[in-house]
C-alpha cells in the first residue's frame, strides 16, 4: 500500500513538472558499420581536442547566452532580442545547443543532444515556461534551467536554438598582439617605413647574385608566401566572420599590419645566424637563432631548450596547419563543386593522389620548392584575387555599406561573438593563423636567401602579412560580407570553405569551379612550403642523415590521407594549438635578440646610404 502510494505522488511531482520526458538514442557507433574516413575521426579527435586544450589555455572573462532563430530546415538567423529569458544552474554546460520549439502558449518542448560511450542521444522534454527542468548527462553533476517567456512578447511560432558561450581570451594570443606592439614601437615603426624599400629589394634592385645563398629575394618569399597564403586566406576568414561578424575583419587588419614588424624581427635573424654547410645547403631559422644567438647571451642551456620546443612544435604543425588543414579543405571544395564520383569522394582516396603530387617536389629540397612555388603562387594568387574582384565589382553598391560594418562591428559587434573581446580574438587568432607573423615559420624559408645582410631579408619579410592579411583576406571578407553570405553562420563554424563558395556561386552559378582550382593551389603550395619547415625541424631534432630526411617526409605524406578523412573541427584545433605553440620560444627569443636585429637593420640601411650597395637600376 505504502510503495503505490509513494508511486502515485513520483508520478504526481514528474506531472506537474513537465508534461513528457523523452531520452532515446539516435546513433551508435559501435553498432553500425562505420567508414575508413569515420575510423580515424574517432581515433584522432580525441587526442587533437586534448592538444588544442593544453596549447590554448584561456581566460574566462564572462558567459552570455545566444540565441538563433530557425527559420527552415538547416538554416537559421541570429537574433540579438530572443523572445526568452533563461535561468541555468552554474554548471550549465557552455557551448552546447539547445532547441526551443513552441507547443502552445503556456508550453514547449526542449531538445538537447549529447555524446555517451559513442552513442549520441537526444533528451527532449515538454515543460511549463517557469518551472524548473533537470538534465541528467554523463557530464558529472545534473544541471537545470528555467524558460520563461518574456512579459509583453509576441507570439512565439518559430523555434529557436540557444546556447551559453563563454567568452574566452587564450594566452597565446595576448603573447602574440603583445610581441607585435612592441617590434613596432622598438624598429620605429619599420612596418611602415621600410615598406618601399621592401619593393626595390625584392624586385632586385639591390641584389648582387654573388652573394651566399640558394635562393633569390623573390624566390624566398614566394615560398615563405606559399606557406602563409593558404585556406587560411579562405577557410580561416570565412569561420572568424562566421563566429565574429563582419567586425573580426578590421581585427585581422590590424593583426596584419602589427605582424609585419614580427616577421621583419624573425626572418632578420633567421639570415643572421642561419648554418651554411659544405656542399651550399642553407639551415635557417628559429632553431638556429635561438641556440646559437642566446649562446651568445650567456644562456646556452635556455636557448637549447627553447630550439628544441620550438623544433617540436613546427613538426607538428607542419603536420597540422601545414598539411591536415589544406587538404582536409581542398578535398571538402573538390568533392562538392568539380564532378567527381565513386572513389574520389572518400577523403583518404584524395589524400592519396595529392600525396603523389606533393612527393613530386619535396623530394629535391628548397630548391625545387622554390622553383614550384615562384611560378605558381603568382598564378594562384592571380586567380583568385580575379574572380574575387569580378564578384566585388558586381556587387560593387554593397562595398562601402561592407567596409562600414567591417568598422562599425569591429567596436560594437553582434552580441553572438560575445562582445568586443569575442570580435578581436576571432580576428587575431585566424589572421595569425593565415599570415604567421610571430610564429617564426617563415624564417626557415628566408634562410635560405643570397644575401650577406640579414636585415635585407627581413625588409622583404615584411611584406607577407601585407599581401596575406590586408590584401588576400580583406578581399575574401568582402566578398562574404557583400554577397550577403556571412549570415549563414552555422555553415562557416563547421565547413569554413563552403561559405567562401557559396559567396563565389552566388554570382556567377560556375564561379565556384574557379574557386575550387583556386583552393587545390593554395593547398598543394602550402603543404610543399610546410614540409620543408617541418623537415628542417625535424634535421635539427635527428641529425641531417638520408634516414631522417625519408622518414620525416615519409610521415608527412600519411598525414596528408590522414587530413583529408577527418572532420574540419579537430583539424582547426590540432592546426591552431601546434602552430601557435612556436610562438612561445621564439617570441621570447626576439626579445632577447631584438638589439642584434637593430644593428643589423642600421647596418644594412648605412651601406646603402653610403653606396657600399649599390642600387642596379
Amino acid at each position: 500500500m505504502i510503495l503505490r502510494i509513494t508511486t502515485l505522488l513520483l508520478m504526481l511531482q514528474f506531472s506537474l513538472q513537465s508534461y513528457a520526458t523523452e531520452i532515446r538514442l539516435l546513433k551508435s557507433e559501435n553498432s553500425d558499420e562505420v567508414s575508413i574516413d569515420e575510423r580515424i575521426n574517432k581515433k584522432v579527435e580525441p587526442i587533437s581536442k586534448r592538444v588544442s586544450d593544453i596549447i590554448f589555455y584561456s581566460f574566462s572573462l564572462k558567459k552570455q547566452l545566444e540565441f538563433d532563430e530557425i527559420i527552415s530546415e538547416g538554416e537559421s538567423r541570429y537574433r540579438s532580442e530572443a523572445p526568452y529569458s533563461i535561468e541555468y544552474s552554474d554548471n550549465f554546460p557552455t557551448d552546447e545547443e539547445f532547441l526551443i520549439e513552441p507547443y502552445d502558449a503556456e508550453s514547449f518542448v526542449l531538445i538537447y543532444r549529447f555524446e555517451k560511450d559513442g552513442k549520441l542521444y537526444e533528451f527532449s522534454t515538454r515543460s511549463r515556461f517557469g518551472e524548473q527542468i533537470e538534465i541528467e548527462t554523463d557530464k558529472g553533476e545534473p544541471f537545470f534551467l528555467t524558460i520563461n517567456k518574456k512579459e509583453g512578447a509576441a507570439a512565439v511560432n518559430a523555434a529557436y536554438k540557444f546556447k551559453l558561450k563563454a567568452v574566452k581570451v587564450p594566452f597565446v594570443l595576448i603573447w602574440l598582439i603583445l610581441g607585435a606592439i612592441i617590434f613596432t614601437l622598438y624598429f620605429k615603426f619599420i612596418n611602415i617605413k621600410g615598406f618601399k624599400l621592401a619593393i626595390d629589394v625584392v624586385s632586385g634592385r639591390y641584389t648582387d647574385p654573388k652573394e651566399k645563398g640558394e635562393v633569390s629575394h623573390f624566390q624566398a618569399l614566394t615560398a615563405a608566401l606559399s606557406g602563409t597564403v593558404g585556406l587560411g586566406n579562405i577557410a580561416g576568414v570565412a569561420i572568424a566572420i562566421g563566429i565574429g561578424g563582419p567586425g573580426a575583419t578590421f581585427w585581422m587588419i590590424m593583426a596584419g599590419l602589427l605582424g609585419m614588424s614580427s616577421k621583419f624581427t624573425e626572418c632578420t635573424l633567421g639570415v643572421k645566424y642561419r648554418d651554411i654547410d659544405y656542399n651550399g645547403t642553407v639551415h635557417g631559422g628559429p632553431m638556429y637563432y635561438l641556440s646559437r644567438g642566446l649562446k651568445e647571451k650567456g644562456w646556452g642551456r635556455l636557448g637549447k631548450v627553447l630550439a628544441a620546443f620550438f623544433a617540436i612544435m613546427t613538426v607538428g604543425g607542419s603536420l597540422g596547419g601545414g598539411n591536415m588543414f589544406q587538404v582536409n579543405q581542398a578535398f571538402k571544395q573538390f568533392s562538392t563543386t568539380l564532378p567527381v564520383g565513386g572513389a574520389l569522394q572518400q577523403g583518404w582516396v584524395f589524400g592519396i593522389l595529392l600525396a603523389i603530387l606533393v612527393a613530386l617536389v619535396i623530394i629535391g629540397g628548397i630548391k625545387s620548392i622554390a622553383r614550384v612555388t615562384e611560378k605558381i603562387v603568382p598564378l594562384m594568387v592571380v586567380i583568385y584575387v580575379l574572380g574575387a574582384l569580378v564578384i566585388l565589382f558586381t556587387h560593387y553598391s554593397a562595398v562601402p555599406h561592407a567596409f562600414g560594418l567591417i568598422f562599425s562591428e569591429a567596436w560594437g559587434p553582434k552580441a553572438v561573438a560575445g562582445g568586443f573581446v569575442g570580435v578581436l580574438i576571432q580576428g587575431f587568432r585566424r589572421a595569425a593563423f593565415s599570415n604567421e607573423a610571430g610564429i617564426g615559420s617563415a624564417s626557415i624559408a628566408h634562410a635560405a636567401v643570397k644575401t650577406e645582410n640579414p636585415a635585407s631579408e627581413g625588409i622583404v619579410a615584411l611584406l607577407e602579412p601585407f599581401i596575406d592579411t590586408i590584401v588576400v583576406c580583406t578581399i575574401t571578407a568582402l566578398v562574404i560580407i557583400v554577397t550577403g553570405s556571412y549570415l549563414n553562420a552555422d555553415i562557416a563554424a563547421t565547413e569554413g570553405i563552403q561559405l567562401t563558395s557559396m559567396a563565389f556561386k552566388s554570382v556567377i552559378s560556375w564561379f565556384d569551379i574557379v574557386l575550387a582550382i583556386s583552393v587545390i593551389f593554395f593547398a598543394f603550395s602550402t603543404m610543399i612550403s610546410w614540409s620543408y619547415y617541418g623537415l628542417q625541424s625535424w634535421k635539427y631534432l635527428f641529425g641531417r642523415s638520408r634516414a631522417a630526411d625519408l622518414s620525416y617526409k615519409f610521415m608527412f605524406l600519411v598525414f596528408i590521407v590522414v587530413g583529408a578523412a577527418m572532420n574540419l573541427g579537430p583539424v582547426v584545433d590540432f592546426s591552431d594549438a601546434m602552430i601557435f605553440a612556436m610562438a612561445f620560444p621564439n617570441i621570447l627569443g626576439l626579445y632577447i635578440l631584438m638589439p642584434e636585429v637593430r644593428k643589423s637593420l642600421a647596418d644594412y640601411l648605412n651601406k646603402i646610404k653610403t653606396g657600399e650597395i649599390i642600387k642596379r637600376w
